[in-house]
């Protein structure tokens, strides 16, 4: 049985990749924060869901524990993360939202890749480990310097790891998603159907968290067994450069 982590697993990017993993064969151990959630797009599939928070260490460990009870663990997706609760300048950010944010997409994701790292390394089986970062990983937008600082750090926890874990088989790749529709752009979708419309995306349509989790299936199911320490752009081209 093949046994996957994601985090973020209730809505977005991280059911998404969770329905097509599971369609896929795979166990899935899923953490979010929201305590009773609707978990009906699940049924039928095999997944267990831990409610925490990834910036605690006891519930990392608490979801690392679930995983490792169904046995060995061929992937970790890590796909939660949080937006600033207030958008502000990066002249008027607040400690307090950058300790927020960065405890969950960049902390929380090092210290949970961490674990779940020895724990492969301990199996002796390989893996495959897939972190979700964001085109603001390497685009400014200084209303939300800290989400942009914070997808920064995961490209190079990326690295990172990718590095350290080659010799034990372990792949590590990142996913760049541009702008999709989920529960986080819903606040702001006005603007971008704006941009969008004006031609910032060369496709010319919002990216869908199915577009994501087929990325993330490639990556896991080893697809792109020689590739690691990779990011993967996918938003319809909006980083292409033109005159």
């Amino acid at each position: 049985m093949k046994i996957a982590i994601v985090t973020g697993v209730v809505g977005g990017i991280g059911k998404a990749s969770a329905i097509l993993l599971a369609k896929n064969g795979y166990k899935i151990v899923g953490m979010d924060v929201v305590t009773s959630p609707d978990l009906s797009d699940f049924d039928g599939f095999d997944v267990e869901y831990i409610s925490g928070d990834l910036s605690s260490s006891a519930d990392r460990k608490k979801l690392l524990d679930a995983a490792l009870a169904c046995g060995e663990i061929s992937a970790l997706v890590n796909v939660a993360g949080v937006a600033p609760k207030v958008r502000r300048d990066i002249l008027e950010m607040t400690e307090e939202s950058y300790d927020f944010v960065m405890g969950i997409n960049a902390k929380g994701t090092l210290f949970l890749t961490q674990e779940v790292a020895n724990a492969m390394v301990a199996q002796k089986s390989g893996g495959s480990i897939v972190n979700i970062s964001s085109c603001s990983a390497y685009t400014s937008s200084t209303s939300r310097g800290e989400y942009c600082i914070s997808k920064a750090s995961v490209s190079m926890i990326t690295m990172l790891f990718a590095d350290r874990l080659a010799s034990e088989g372990i792949t590590v790749n990142e996913i760049c998603p541009g702008i999709i529709a989920t529960g986080m752009t819903e606040k702001v979708k006005e603007k971008y159907d704006k941009l969008i419309g004006d031609g910032l995306v060369p496709l010319g349509r919002w990216g869908q968290p199915e577009d994501i989790a087929k990325a993330v299936l490639a990556l896991c199911d080893g697809t792109f067994g020689y590739t690691t320490g990779h990011s993967f752009i996918v938003d319809g081209g909006m980083h292409i450069r033109k005159l």
